[in-house]
């Protein structure tokens, strides 16, 4: 690599290096509340005993299939869940971590630190993207084992790639809320409500196939129901690239414009902030 070349990424990787510091802080408290990765857990069986009777009402027939393959509604559902209870975590994570720092007086001094404000967003979330995806495969892999579900381990990894590449959708809205903390002192709610809408609106826990015809046209337009169905067709049919392809040309654009949404909407937010000497008010 040429000498200006290494001089331009030496930046980049000083700010990379910084993350498992965020890694390392967030994993100890989060280790010093041990009952909180119990009650997540079991929170998840809950949900998955309490769908697996929902199935027992639901009528086979009004389930979608994939590659020709039929599906119970436990296996559908459960994956809407896993995706669902990611994105909630990833529209409100980001922004309550800044009203944390915000409530501990420590924001202000974090901003001021020689740290890019995209370094200091994703370390605030570098934990959940290494615990979320472990905790859904544990999840998934447990309901499958009590209740008797097939999963095709040839999709895993196509339904891996298409799940990391909705993340930069899920976080630039969670980065987007975080801007509305700085200037509202508020914003989390308006975050659970968005993904709300957005599990609602993807077919995450009955098929789209049930909403009025105007608003399956919104739906199919949704990026987590495009996620959602990629993965299903992976996980329940067996991994066929071709469609996971043809899933990430939609996906990708649009996460990288949420993504861009957010970090300007942040930024924003930020600069308002600091002009206005307001930034440690809370």
């Amino acid at each position: 690599m040429s000498e200006p070349a290494v001089r331009a990424a030496r930046p980049l990787v000083v700010e990379v290096a910084k993350l498992p510091a965020f890694l390392r802080r967030d994993f100890l408290i989060a280790l010093s509340y041990r009952v909180v990765f119990v009650s997540d857990l079991l929170g998840l069986l809950v949900q998955g005993v309490l769908f697996y009777f929902v199935g027992e009402l639901v009528n086979p027939s009004t389930l979608p299939t994939y590659n020709g393959s039929p599906t119970s509604y436990l296996e559908f559902v459960l994956i809407g869940v896993a995706v669902g209870v990611f994105v909630q975590l990833g529209l409100s994570r980001v922004a309550l971590s800044f009203r944390e720092e915000q409530l501990q007086g420590t924001l202000e001094s974090m901003l001021v630190t020689p740290t890019a404000p995209a370094t200091i967003q994703l370390g605030s979330v570098v934990f959940d993207l290494v615990y979320i995806p472990l905790r859904t495969i544990v999840f998934l892999a447990v309901m499958a084992a009590v209740f008797g579900l097939h999963f095709e381990v040839s999709g895993v990894l196509p339904a891996t790639v298409l799940l990391l590449a909705f993340v930069p959708f899920v976080w630039g809205l969670g980065v987007l809320g975080a801007g509305m903390i700085l200037t509202f002192r508020r914003g989390a709610g308006v975050a659970g409500i968005v993904g709300v809408l957005l599990a609602l609106f993807s077919g995450a826990y009955f098929p789209i196939a049930l909403l009025p015809s105007w608003l399956q046209t919104l739906a199919r337009a949704n990026p987590m129901a495009i996620t959602l169905n990629g993965m299903r067709e992976s996980l329940l049919a067996g991994g066929d690239w071709s469609a996971t392809v043809g899933d990430l040309a939609i996906v990708v654009p649009l996460s990288a414009a949420a993504f861009a949404a957010g970090l300007v909407g942040f930024r924003t937010a930020l600069r308002r902030e600091r002009a206005r000497g307001t930034l440690g008010v809370y």
